[in-house]
């Protein structure tokens, strides 16, 4: 084969290896029916399978379905994959037009109990962040009005519309049934809820039990990851994504405050075997490098958070929180 033929071939063949994918819907058919889960508090005002399960199926739908992107090539799912915890294994995915994100997606896991969505926060309600990603250049670059008149010139969604909203597809029925059905994604009745809620002291092994208290102790995990859903919801700054000692705009970009500087918002812990890499930027692999990256204090910036400070953890301590972390992402029916 001669040179050019060679070059050609790989040029197709790297060409045909970036293209993104839908995945397929996975989950049951009826899943919200297994109710709020256990150990995650008491649910949200509202979260109930009363608001309408023609609602919740048909946010389903639209989250599986590419016709909300430019070139119809990638869907909700493509970058909240389920078999990636609804978070993705790329650190910045492909979205439509050979375009890639500019930050990892987060898991979408128990986004229910949030309080403003986005990794800056921008959005400050579920029904405001669902819609994002359609206009957004990066991942699907349809404007939200052309991707309402592609729905509205579907039958099929102009049916399932009426069918559950009383009327045709608009961008307030749209974000509702985007956020219903993303609302209904929760992970919670791990082994740690049953160590923790029921006493159950089997729940978790002797390595696991050190993890948590680590995490409770001297690993300080506990400052920012805290409450049923292992986040304050809040935005700090760990250094990731600094570059010649200066910080990305992170939550200064919707606050205009200086002191917000590189913060981004602290992810839930819950969930975390599945959906690697970690951090907004998709920068960290491992949950090995996570708590390395945590041991020496973060990245130092001018504008850190000064609760990160150097941990003195040993080997074995990380283990054992690593450990802990792990036993967060099963269900104790595992």
């Amino acid at each position: 084969m001669d040179l050019v033929r060679m070059m050609a071939l790989l040029l197709l063949v790297g060409t045909a290896a970036a293209q993104p994918t839908v995945p397929k819907d996975t989950l049951p058919e009826r899943f919200w029916e297994a109710g709020w889960p256990f150990g995650l508090g008491e649910p949200p005002a509202g979260w109930s399978e009363s608001l309408g399960v023609d609602r919740i199926a048909l946010g389903r739908a639209l989250f599986f379905d590419p016709v909300l992107s430019i070139d119809r090539s990638v869907a909700c799912a493509s970058c909240h994959r389920p078999d990636a915890g609804f978070a993705s294994h790329e650190a910045l995915p492909l979205g439509a037009a050979g375009k890639r994100a500019l930050r990892h997606p987060p898991s979408l896991y128990n986004r229910a109990l949030g309080t403003l969505h986005s990794w800056d926060g921008k959005a400050r309600s579920l029904r405001e962040q669902v819609v994002l990603p359609i206009s957004n250049p990066n991942e699907m670059g349809l404007a939200l009005e052309d991707g309402i008149g592609r729905l509205q010139a579907d039958i099929g969604y102009v049916r399932r519309f009426t069918s559950a909203y009383g009327g045709g597809p608009n961008e307030e029925r749209l974000a509702d049934a985007l956020a219903l059905f993303v609302s209904r994604l929760t992970l919670g009745d791990s082994p740690v809820d049953r160590f923790q809620a029921a006493r159950d002291r089997a729940a978790l092994t002797q390595e696991e039990r050190k993890g948590l208290w680590i995490y409770e102790s001297k690993g300080r995990c506990w400052s920012c990851h805290s409450g049923p859903n292992f986040t304050d919801e809040a935005f700090h700054n760990s250094g990731i994504g600094v570059v010649d000692n200066q910080p990305e705009d992170g939550r200064m970009a919707v606050t205009g405050d200086v002191a917000d500087r590189g913060g981004f918002r602290t992810p839930t812990l819950r969930g975390l075997l599945q959906s690697a890499p970690y951090m907004h930027d998709g920068s960290l692999k491992t949950l090995e490098e996570v708590v390395a990256f945590y041991r020496r204090g973060g990245n130092d910036n001018p504008f850190r958070d000064p609760r990160l400070t150097p941990l003195d953890l040993t080997d074995e301590d990380a283990t054992s929180l690593i450990a802990f972390l792990k036993a967060l992402s099963r269900r104790a029916q595992d």
